[in-house]
């Protein structure tokens, strides 16, 4: 069972399990080692090699320091301690090299390497203590600045859901699911904008649910409801370019934006919803009756003037509307300006 010592991190105590790593090929090293840091409450684990310690510290994640022998079989600690920085899992893992000789060069590519402080043989009590419990202060803070990125990370990432879940609620209109009138008025006057500055086209198609009042009284408002979400489906279905927009402008009415759009390509779209819609049959849920339904549409292309509004467009393709419902209702009227 792990002990808790207690470590000090910015002036406060906390009490969690430590382990320390001993790499050393010196048997008495690690005995010595492992006695008197097992006397000081920590956990204990001492290999002969680098390449045990490898071993040791790729089947397990809970070491949080490393004694490292300098001069040793195999790989040398300097190699070893270069190795175990250059790894993502254990980067992390503060590495206190030990060694006999005095050698300035040793100490030079020990801290090159990586290693956090360096111990001179044979140790001195009170300084083994004193720089592994530095070692592992230094542990701690680092875990609590991962805790802390992780928790921010997740926070953020919530965050981020959220505000695109609110986007999603301001634009959408809630019972058919497309994009409601504000998003259609922003997206129209952005558009009307870039039509303007670039001297193109812009397509507007209007479109009214036939009889839709006499529908709800017929029928009631719950198979209103589902008149429309059925239409705004086929509608949605049949735009198949990422820039145009299917928009329910108000009540049973519904407006299309088809930006760099001639008139015949906008009549050729409208002529196939209308056709999708007619093609459409609605369920009653306690009838097997399936109720038909039509729509009256009307279209406007124009390349805007500098002096004209978005109003304009809508105005225009709003009367080719009211010629087709005035006509007989399901056909398609393109604005033909006096």
């Amino acid at each position: 069972m792990r002990t808790l010592p207690v470590i000090a991190v910015n002036n406060a105590p906390i009490l969690f399990p430590m382990s320390i790593l001993i790499v050393d090929d010196d048997n008495a090293i690690r005995t010595v080692l492992s006695f008197r840091l097992r006397a000081e409450g920590f956990d204990v684990d001492a290999v002969d090699s680098a390449r045990v310690a490898y071993a040791r510290l790729g089947s397990v994640d809970d070491v949080d320091l490393i004694l490292l022998d300098v001069l040793m079989p195999g790989d040398s600690g300097i190699e070893a301690c270069k190795k175990i920085k250059e790894n993502p899992v254990t980067e992390d893992i503060p590495i206190v090299m030990m060694s006999a000789s005095s050698d300035v060069i040793h100490l030079k590519e020990a801290f090159e390497a990586g290693a956090m402080d360096y111990l001179s043989k044979p140790f001195n009590r009170i300084e083994l203590l004193v720089r592994i419990r530095s070692a592992l202060r230094l542990k701690q803070a680092i875990d609590q600045r991962k805790t802390h990125e992780k928790e921010l990370m997740e926070t953020t990432e919530r965050l981020r859901f959220t505000n695109a879940r609110l986007e999603t609620l301001s634009t959408t209109d809630d019972l058919t699911g497309v994009y409601n009138r504000r998003f259609f008025d922003t997206s129209l006057a952005k558009e009307y904008r870039h039509a303007k500055r670039q001297r193109s086209r812009l397509a507007l198609i209007m479109v009214d649910i036939d009889q839709f009042k006499n529908f709800n009284d017929q029928y009631g408002h719950q198979m209103g409801d589902k008149c429309l979400r059925a239409v705004a489906q086929e509608l949605g279905a049949a735009i198949n370019r990422s820039h145009d927009l299917v928009a329910r402008y108000g009540g049973e009415e519904f407006a299309i934006i088809l930006p760099g759009t001639t008139e015949d390509g906008a009549k050729a779209l409208a002529e196939i919803l209308r056709r999708r819609v007619a093609g459409l049959a609605v369920s009653r849920d306690s009838n097997p009756e399936w109720l038909s339904v039509t729509i009256s549409v009307g279209v406007s292309s124009k390349i805007p003037g500098d002096d004209s509004v978005p109003e304009e467009l809508v105005c225009e393709a709003d009367q080719a509307l009211y010629q087709s419902k005035s006509q007989g209702r399901n056909r398609v009227t393109v604005f033909v300006p006096d």
